[in-house]
Order: structure tokens, then C-alpha cells, then sequence
């Protein structure tokens, strides 16, 4: 059999010479058509929907091959159906008889006819939720499902599409939308005579329109307070010639990337101004720069784009019409849209007397690949011919349904071309008909072996005889990643639009950004609990909606139940070994809960608990567990999609004081309790280090593990094991292909040779001591030294005592364990053992001052094999400075992710029951998004290994 098909980015001609082409095709076919039966389904899913799979013409080409076509009636058909039956095809609600039947969207799947071939754009590969019942309907029945999508080329690129009539509508309905957003500011020009693409009977009609605009645009109709208009087109394919096709019909001029900057500062009114951008204008490497269009399709991973900073600046209207595919650098990204939108005026914006002055350049984005969240990332959702624009407020990241207020206008429509019926059915008819004459040999009720199906057709077929085929088993995968989308059997956070009730324990400093981040929305009521007075009354008086309570987990249970049973949702900052108390009283109740903290055993042994009860615990969304886990899962799930494995997985964080401020022998200060630090150095640790576990033990080994770290030349630091890094080898699904495996805290050169002092002394203990007894006689740090090294403290001399410590510590750890006052006359407040009573000590003597800095670090390591052998390294790194303002990094970046989680789990994002963790894609992408709005952000280096 011969197959037609054409390659991206060329047009396509319906004329004799192609329709004499079609013919040939029916002719060579390998197997008889006379005798097949297939069927053209009407459409349902959505009341727009007025395009066919096939045109009449296409039609009448089969039937005079011997093809038995059936047609559902339908009235919404943009081709009426006495044209189809003027082609020969039967008109006929039971379209049992068929073997294929044709569509071109989903298929409900109640009307799914069993033991058939489907044809469709099924919207399943990605296992999008919303389409499984369809995909499992196809598995239960037996039904062979061919997706439109998935017929590609051997460059993987599609060759059946709407793509030329996605731009003509596009085009026409940005066009229209424009009109609108300039005369909600203000400005009356001559697109408010175009109208949206579905009120004209064709294509010829909106040229006409879009013509006479342009004709009052010569005139010099335009606004001169507008300025000069720059339409940017972003793709060289079938969308975007489709587009530039109706932009050609105003009065135009284009003009080269390099000449956009010019243009925006001294271009004319009386016309507009195009600029067709390709991959080598914006695309280069990250490392070197330059751009290789072949390089670039084997790595675009090494890609990185400027047109955020070297063309859209200077665009008018953005017409996007690329393919994008994960892993390839984004278009525009959330840090772009806000230097886009900034309301700084900049020199090329014009300013006339009397007339409202633009609040900035772009205007419009027409999204014509309508693909949520790829090349246009701040783009979450699409839009609706029912309601085809939005404002996007990128300093708020939300969508809003108007043309007046700040953002940006955006239209994208995902069916754009159903707004153009008859044309597109045409152009795709055309497309689809060498692959429609391959497919009607498919009988679903023979072994998909059996066919001799042509490569392209075989590659887009998702099931097959009752399950996915090999190619799509994937789905499968993605599906039990996604099976968290479940609702609570029991109480779910209120519905949207009424008051939603959160309980936040804790009230210190990472408490601040969280309630300011949950105080955004309106319809929430914060109820802050805390052990402290002064702190949670501090905190409350600064927020709206805030209600200071007093709280103590441990003596008033009964209370802590009372709060929990009246709230939609809990966030616990109490301390990690708290969790679990206020996580029963979450199950009892029935009511969800969020923490920043590990997962604890006791915590785990709490899941299935949670789980019958209905109840989402979301754990570890903070920074060291949290935006650890939401960047190493967002760079190991891109490489597992892209074929690749992950050999090695290093990470380091730490919060610590800025450089300036690490003035002390610990090169460390405290913005709350230091027992966790100091419990962290007693800690056991393993990890995986080319293929050998190592461990650990407990008691202070640890302080011997450290190494000095260079990936920062700027930091002296060194870093050391961090608890159990194999149980994350599972979680992250690395386990059967990394050799190393290593989580690790960062310090600043010095500490743990000063904390391994301190453990010498005796002074990181947790053993009750005598002379540490809150009722026991009073003791100064120097007696209590003495005692501990078993020195009688009435009478030796304070030299005679730093000796002992030298002896014990060294002459280099003598001057941080004076410096630090331990050898003082300073009274001890005792609590009961020597950790706790430093702990305390600290926590005065080394806090992080009001108007100090502190600094967080986080740095990944991975090491990436691909499936043809090259080997890389990515580096992913996060530096994150507190504002020396009250506002520390370690409070933002712990309280941030915790509240943005908080968040999801009250709308509904996050479902899941038990112990949850951030790792699965619909978590971290969103948390990842809405962190980098918050200027949370992160850098990526990648570079070859020999």
C-alpha cells in the first residue's frame, strides 16, 4: 500500500492532482476495500463541535471503491448530511455494521460499540483523568483505539491535524479580542469591527472584515497613543502560516528579530508589524551558546531560550504555534510574564497628551497550541469558545473572566478550528485519508498481529484485543501515579466560595509567610494556635481573618479535638515529635492535615488508619524535606519520560546564617529551638555510595563524616550525611539503577569540628545528670564544665581549667568552647540533662538577630545516562537570602511550600488518603509553578560526561 503523508510545516493543496493521488491509493491497496463498512459518528462533546473526520468529497472516493459508508444524522454537522448522502454514504442511527467508525473527538463511553475500530483524538495518552473511563470502556469492549495524535512521522512530528485552520481562527479571534482589551483601555481602534472567528460562514468572510480594519488602519485610524504594533509569530508550520495568512491581510511590514527593539521605539500607526520567529532566533546553548539544529533535537534539555528577554519585550501581540515537548527549554515563563507586565513605563511606550497610556507592551498572547502548562507556562488552563479570552495577573498567577484590569489578554482555545467547520473538515479529510484506507482492514476481533498495518497507522494504535498496546503501556503507569485523585469518603475542606476554616499550630517564624500566603484568599479563616502568648497574639493582630488560641497538644487533648473537628484542614508547625498527636486527632475527626516535617515512624504507622478514615496527611512540604523532594522529582521524572537513567543522586541543604553574620565558633545562629540540631548530630545515617551501603551510627559518628564541599566557591562549607537516604532511592523510583544515593546537611566549615568539642565535654548528652535537675541547687557553666570532666570546681584556677579542656579537645577547639561562654560564671538553666540545658543556652546566646540575614542552600547532584550511552551531570541549585527584616529564608522557604500544599489539599488538588508525600507529578509541578510566583527559584547547569 502507498502512503501519503506530509511533513510538518508543509501546506497542503486540495486540487485535482492530489484527489488523482487518492485515487492511486485506493487502487494499490494490499487488501480489498469492496465490502468494508465504516461509519462517520456524529459528535456530542461539546455543543461547538461542527466538524466531520471526513468531507463528502473524501466520502465519495470510498464509496466508488466499494467502501460501505455510514453516517449518523446530525443537524450541528457543519456539512449537512444530504451532502454526505450525495456522496453515497447511507444515512443511519445503528452504525453497528461498521468495523471502524471515525470521529473527531472523544467518544462517550456508555455509546462505545464493542469489537470495533475507533478512530479519535482520545486525549488519553497522558492519561488525562478525565478521559480514563473512556480508555478503560475500550479495554472492557474489546475496541481497537486509533488517536489522530499519535500519527507522526519518523521525526516523530504529527501529520494529521487541524494545525492550518487552528491559525486562521486564532488569528481572527485574537484579532477580536484585541479590539476589546484596547477599548477597555481606553482606546477605540479598528478591530473592534472584527468579530470572534464562529459568527463568520468561512474564512473568505473574516478576511473580508479583517480587510477593511486594515483599510481604516491605512487610513491612519489607529491611535498614535497606542503606538506601533508588533505581531510576533512564534513556529514555521501549518499553524502558523495559517495565522500570518490573515495577519497578511492588514497593512503590514516584516521586520527581522534583530530590528524589534527599533521598531518598538520609532514605527508607524498606518500599518503592523510582523516578525516570524524561529528555533534559531531564540534557542542556544546553555553552556557555549550557539544553536545546532541537530544537536538541539538530540538535547534540547542543553537549550535554554532568550525570547523572554530579547523578543517578547518588544511584541505587541504573541502568536504562539510551536510544538513543545517536555524537557525543551519553555517560551515564556513565569519570571517572563512578570518583567512583561512590570508597570515601569519603558522608553518605546508611547505617552500623548490627554490620552491613557498602555501599562505596558504585550498586550496579547494568542496560545494557539493550547498545551497547559508547556512552552507558555504561566498557562494552566485553556479557554472556551464560550468564553475564549482571559486576563492573566502574573503577579497573583490567577486567571480572571474581563477585559479591564491589570495582565495580560489570552486566548486558548483548544478545538479553535471546529470555529471554522467546513474548512477544516476539508483540510483534515485530506490529511486522513491515506491512513483511513490502511485502517478500514482492521477487524478488533482478530489479533492485532494479524494486520499488516503501515508503520505510521500500527504506531498510533493506544489498544488493542483488550489492553494497551506495548507502546502505551506507560498509561498505565502514569494512571497509578494520578490514583490519588479520590475524594474523602468523610469531610472534605468547604466548597469554593464559602469559608473555608484552617488550623495552623505553631506561631513562629515560619509561621508568618504561611498565614500570609493562606490569607490571600478571602474566604479563609485562620485559627492559630499556640503554647506562647505574646507569639501567636504577635502574629494574629497582623492578618485579617486571624484568631489567636491558646494551645497546649499535650496537656488539652480534648481541646486540640475541639479545634481539629471545627476546621476543614490542619498545619502543624509544633514540633516533628508533636505530629502524631495532632494526626490522631486529624483521623478522629476526619478533618486533613499538612506538615512540614519527616515522616516519622509514628507518623507511618498511622497510614492505614488515615486511609479508612478518608484522610489526606501530607508530609515533607517544606525545604529540606519538601522543595528537595519537588526539584529531584521534576528532573528524575523528566529523564525516566525521556528514555534515560538516574546512575547517581547527591543533594546537600542547609539553612544558615548570611557570611556576615556567622560570626561565632559554631559559624551558626538559631532562628528557633537548636535541639534539633543538636539531636541531629547524635543521629544514625546511611546512604549508598557506588553500589555499597554505608552506614552510620549513632552517638556522634557522624561529626567524623563531614568533607568540605566546593560547588560554591564563594562559601566555605562542608557537609555531612543526613539521616536514611535509601528509603529515598524508593520513593524517587531510582532504585534499581542508581549506584549513589546520598542526602547530606550543609554547615559552614568549622561546626562540626566545634560540635565534635562539645560531645568530648559531655555537653550532647541526653542522659539525666544530677546536677542538671530543675530542683536541685543552682550551678554556673564553669561548675557544671568542671563536674563534667570530673574536676572539683571550689578551687581550681580558670587557666588550670582551660588546660583540661585543651587536654580533652585540643588546643584549636579550646578557643570556640571559651567563645561559645561555656567556661563562664554564667548561671545554667537547668533541664535535666546536658543536651536539653545547652539547647537552651543557645538558643539566647546564638539566636539570629532581628535585622540579621540568614541564607538557604540547597544543591542537587544527578548523573544521567541516556539510552544511546552519552552520560551528563545536571547541577540544580537554590540560594535563598532572608530579607534582614524580620522575614528569614528558612522561614519562607519551609513556610511557603506548606502553605501552597495547604492550599491544594483545600481545593481539592491533592485527594489522596494516608501519609502522602510530594513526589507524583500533579503535586510537585503545581507546588514547583506557584513557588517560582513567589520568587522561590532555582538554576540548572548541565554539562557531558566523558
Amino acid at each position: 500500500m502507498i502512503l501519503l503523508y506530509f511533513r510538518r510545516g508543509k501546506s497542503i493543496n486540495t486540487n485535482m492532482n492530489q484527489l488523482r493521488l487518492y485515487s492511486t491509493i485506493i487502487q494499490k491497496a494490499k487488501f480489498p476495500l469492496k465490502g468494508k463498512v465504516m461509519a462517520i459518528r456524529r459528535e456530542d462533546q461539546s455543543v461547538w463541535e461542527r466538524r466531520a473526520p471526513l468531507a463528502p468529497s473524501n466520502v465519495r472516493k470510498l464509496v466508488r471503491a466499494g467502501v460501505k459508508v455510514l453516517i449518523q444524522p446530525s443537524n450541528r454537522r457543519a456539512y449537512p448530511v444530504q451532502s454526505y448522502i450525495n456522496a453515497g454514504a447511507i444515512p443511519q442511527e445503528d452504525i453497528s455494521e461498521a468495523s471502524v467508525i471515525f470521529g473527531v473527538k472523544q467518544v462517550p463511553a456508555d455509546l462505545l460499540l464493542p469489537n470495533k475500530t475507533y478512530c479519535m483524538f482520545s486525549h488519553t495518552i497522558k492519561a488525562q483523568e478525565s478521559n480514563m473511563p473512556l480508555l478503560d470502556a475500550c479495554l472492557e469492549k474489546n475496541i481497537r483505539l486509533v488517536d489522530y495524535e499519535k500519527l507522526v512521522d519518523e521525526l516523530g512530528h504529527r501529520i494529521v491535524a487541524f494545525g492550518k485552520y487552528a491559525g486562521v481562527a486564532g488569528m481572527v479571534n485574537i484579532l477580536h479580542g484585541l479590539g476589546l482589551r484596547l477599548l477597555a483601555l481606553g482606546h477605540h481602534t479598528p478591530f473592534m469591527h472584527i468579530g470572534p472567528a464562529h459568527n463568520y460562514r468561512n474564512s473568505s468572510m473574516a478576511t473580508q472584515a479583517i480587510r477593511d480594519a486594515g483599510y481604516e488602519i491605512a487610513l491612519g485610524m489607529m491611535p498614535k497613543s497606542i503606538g506601533p504594533l508588533i505581531f510576533v509569530f512564534t513556529g514555521s508550520g501549518n499553524v502558523s502560516q495559517g495565522a500570518q495568512e490573515i495577519f497578511q491581510e492588514l497593512p503590514h511590514e516584516y521586520v527581522p528579530p534583530s530590528m524589534l527593539q527599533k521598531v518598538a521605539e520609532h514605527g508607524v500607526t498606518n500599518k503592523v508589524y510582523g516578525c516570524q520567529v524561529r528555533r534559531r532566533d531564540h534557542l542556544q546553548r546553555r553552556e557555549g551558546g550557539g544553536y545546532d539544529p541537530q544537536d538541539y533535537d538530540s538535547h534540547p534539555e542543553l537549550y535554554m531560550s532568550t525570547f523572554g528577554k530579547k523578543i517578547a519585550p518588544y511584541a505587541s501581540v504573541i502568536v504562539n504555534g510551536i510544538y513543545w515537548a517536555v524537557g525543551a527549554p519553555k517560551l515564556l515563563t513565569l519570571p517572563d510574564a512578570k518583567n512583561l507586565l512590570a508597570s515601569a513605563q519603558t522608553p518605546w511606550l508611547p505617552v500623548s497628551e490627554g490620552a491613557p497610556a498602555l501599562p505596558h507592551r504585550t498586550l496579547a498572547i494568542c496560545d494557539i497550541s493550547a498545551d497547559p502548562g508547556g512552552s507558555i507556562e504561566f498557562m494552566n488552563e485553556c479557554t472556551t469558545i464560550d468564553t475564549p479570552f482571559c486576563l492573566y495577573d502574573a503577579d497573583r498567577n490567577k486567571e480572571y473572566k474581563s477585559f479591564k484590569g491589570a495582565g495580560l489578554l489570552v486566548c486558548s482555545i483548544d478545538n479553535m478550528p471546529t470555529q471554522l467547520p467546513r474548512e477544516s473538515t476539508d483540510f483534515f479529510g485530506d490529511l486522513v485519508m491515506p491512513y483511513a484506507v490502511d485502517i478500514l482492514q482492521s477487524d478488533a476481533t482478530k489479533p492485532l498481529e494479524s494486520h499488516n498495518f503501515d508503520t505510521v497507522v500500527a504506531n498510533a494504535i493506544i489498544a488493542s484485543n483488550g489492553k494497551l498496546t506495548p507502546k502505551f503501556e506507560y498509561i498505565q503507569d502514569l494512571r497509578q501515579e494520578s490514583n490519588c485523585f479520590r475524594r474523602s469518603r468523610h469531610k472534605m475542606p468547604d466548597a469554593v466560595g464559602s469559608t473555608k476554616k484552617i488550623l495552623v499550630l505553631g506561631a513562629g517564624r515560619v509561621s508568618s509567610p504561611l498565614v500570609k500566603y493562606l490569607n490571600r484568599d478571602e474566604n479563609v479563616h485562620i485559627t492559630l494556635g499556640s503554647s506562647v502568648q505574646d507569639e501567636v497574639s504577635t502574629l494574629a493582630n497582623q492578618f485579617e481573618r486571624v484568631e489567636p488560641v491558646l494551645v497546649d497538644v499535650v496537656r488539652r487533648p480534648d481541646h486540640v479535638g475541639e479545634l481539629v473537628q471545627s476546621a476543614g484542614l490542619v498545619v502543624s508547625l509544633l514540633p516533628f515529635q508533636l505530629h502524631h498527636l495532632v494526626a490522631e486527632a486529624c483521623i478522629t475527626h476526619h478533618t486533613h492535615m499538612v506538615t512540614a516535617s519527616y515522616c516519622t515512624l509514628e507518623m507511618m504507622r498511622l497510614h492505614e488508619k488515615a486511609v479508612e478514615a478518608g484522610v489526606t496527611v501530607v508530609n515533607e512540604v517544606g525545604l529540606d524535606p519538601g522543595i528537595d523532594h519537588l526539584l529531584a522529582m521534576e528532573c528524575i521524572d523528566e529523564v525516566h519520560q525521556a528514555g534515560g537513567k538516574v546512575e547517581s543522586y547527591v543533594s546537600y541543604c542547609g539553612g544558615l546564617p548570611a557570611p556576615e553574620h556567622s560570626n561565632n565558633p559554631l559559624r551558626y545562629k538559631f532562628s528557633w529551638s537548636p535541639r534539633g540540631v543538636l539531636l541531629n548530630v547524635l543521629g544514625n545515617a546511611k546512604y549508598l555510595e557506588n553500589s555499597k551501603v554505608v552506614e552510620v551510627a549513632a552517638g556522634g559518628e557522624l561529626l567524623q563524616s563531614g568533607k568540605d564541599l566546593e560547588f560554591l566557591p564563594g562559601f566555605a562549607l562542608e557537609g555531612y550525611p543526613n539521616r536514611d537516604s535509601l528509603r529515598y532511592s524508593q520513593l524517587y523510583g531510582v532504585a534499581a539503577e542508581c549506584h549513589t544515593m546520598f542526602r547530606g546537611t550543609l554547615r559552614y566549615r568549622g561546626f562540626l569540628k566545634t560540635m565534635e568539642a562539645l560531645k568530648h565535654l559531655g555537653l550532647i548528652d541526653l542522659t539525666a545528670h544530677p546536677a542538671l535537675h530543675p530542683d536541685g541547687p543552682s550551678i554556673t557553666w564553669r561548675e557544671l564544665m568542671c563536674t563534667l570532666l570530673g574536676l572539683s570546681h571550689a578551687d581550681i584556677f580558670y587557666e588550670n581549667l582551660k588546660g583540661k579542656v585543651s587536654e580533652r579537645v585540643g588546643e584549636a577547639q579550646l578557643r570556640a568552647v571559651e567563645q561559645l561562654g561555656v567556661l563562664d560564671d554564667v548561671p545554667v538553666v537547668k533541664c535535666g540533662n546536658p543536651l536539653d540545658s545547652l539547647s537552651h543556652y543557645l538558643s539566647g546566646r546564638l539566636s539570629l538577630g532581628e535585622h540579621e540575614r540568614d541564607v538557604v542552600i540547597l544543591r542537587h547532584v544527578l548523573e544521567i545516562t541516556w539510552s544511546g550511552g552519552q552520560r551528563e551531570r545536571r547541577d540544580i541549585s537554590m540560594v535563598e537570602y532572608g530579607d534582614g527584616r524580620g522575614t528569614t529564608a528558612m522561614a519562607r522557604t519551609v513556610g511557603l511550600p506548606a502553605a501552597i500544599a495547604a492550599k491544594m489539599v483545600l481545593d481539592g488538588e491533592i485527594q489522596e488518603q494516608g501519609m502522602v508525600y510530594p513526589l507524583a507529578p500533579h503535586i510537585y509541578r503545581p507546588m514547583l509553578s506557584r513557588l517560582k510566583a513567589e520568587g522561590i527559584v532555582t538554576t540548572t547547569m548541565i554539562e557531558t560526561i566523558d
